[in-house]
């Protein structure tokens, strides 16, 4: 028979706690349930706020170079601002100005054309139906950017005509986003106008509404998260937009946010990304805000609207 001794510890050493057995199979039980799925929350939100983070110590950084921007906020100022804000070249305010009316007006309009559309296709049985909706759907195969080319030259030719609607003007880009965006807005509320009962409809009719009044009155107040929704997308994508919007303004007092701050890195041996970096975080403050104030119908609209 052998006995076991161990030793004590000496003073002045620190024992590491010891994690009981019980507690072991607890965590691990927790983590197999949910806890990877909150680690694989972490790591996604650490992966989306990174680039983030990038370009807000980018625009911080009074050097104007991404180099120096490698180790986040090691230098921070508000030099780009001042470069952005008080060069008489670089216009920022004008595009500031330009892309919140080109941006907000096309929202505005998108939604509302896009509702109409959806309510006629939803609503009201005509001849050509069918083959409405399909063709609205196989046009969105087909990428904006192949058009760009006759986009051009039919603003050409409509500038020739009536000028205040052709190239260079804030209304022709205004109805080529309008245009493009159309399709796929009016397929998009189409499929929620068919969650609202039609019952709703005939009870209003029978009571002397129109389809005006049902319209306007009835269906736009139960359809209000997707409106929320169009307008949000409608105004994050004209914002965003570059290609076409290049085409179509050549003036610098007229250029968007998008095409005026690529004119700050356009040159490789004069690019201020410093300047570019505190544009771009100027340029998402109207995004963020308008996603704020529709938050209360993007989320709780689309839950409620989903159990229709």
């Amino acid at each position: 028979m052998t006995t076991r001794i161990t030793a004590a510890p000496s003073r002045g050493t620190t024992v590491p706690p010891q994690i009981p057995p019980t507690t072991r199979r607890r965590l691990g039980r927790w983590f197999a349930a949910t806890g990877w799925r909150h680690a694989i929350g972490v790591v996604m939100v650490v992966f989306a706020a990174f680039p983030l983070l990038y370009v807000l110590s980018a625009s911080l950084n009074p050097r104007g170079t991404l180099t120096g921007s490698n180790a986040l906020f090691s230098q921070v100022g508000l030099d780009a601002y001042a470069r952005l804000l008080d060069n008489p070249e670089q216009p920022f305010a004008a595009w500031f100005a330009n892309t919140l009316t080109i941006s907000g007006v096309t929202a505005v309009c998108s939604v509302f054309l896009g509702a109409l559309a959806a309510y006629s296709f939803s609503r009201m049985r005509f001849t050509g139906r069918r083959t409405g909706l399909l063709t609205i759907v196989l046009v969105q195969m087909f990428p904006q950017l192949l058009a760009v080319v006759a986009i051009f030259l039919v603003m050409s030719t409509i500038g020739d005509l009536f000028p205040a609607i052709g190239l260079n003007t804030h209304v022709g880009l205004i109805m080529v986003h309008l245009g493009g965006a159309l399709g796929v807005n009016t397929y998009l509320m189409y499929g929620f106008f068919n969650t609202v009962p039609s019952s709703i409809d005939e009870a209003a009719k029978i009571d002397g509404a129109s389809h005006a009044r049902i319209f306007f009155t009835i269906i736009l107040r139960l359809v209000a998260p997707i409106l929320a929704v169009v307008a949000l997308l409608s105004f994050i994508g004209t914002t965003n937009e570059f290609v076409v919007a290049s085409v179509l303004l050549v003036d610098p007092e007229k250029q968007t946010l998008a095409v005026g701050l690529y004119t700050l890195v356009s040159n490789p041996n004069y690019a201020d990304w410093s300047a570019f970096s505190a544009g771009a975080v100027l340029a998402a403050l109207p995004v963020m805000a308008l996603f704020l104030f529709l938050q209360k119908y993007i989320v709780g609209g689309l839950t409620a609207g989903s159990v229709k």
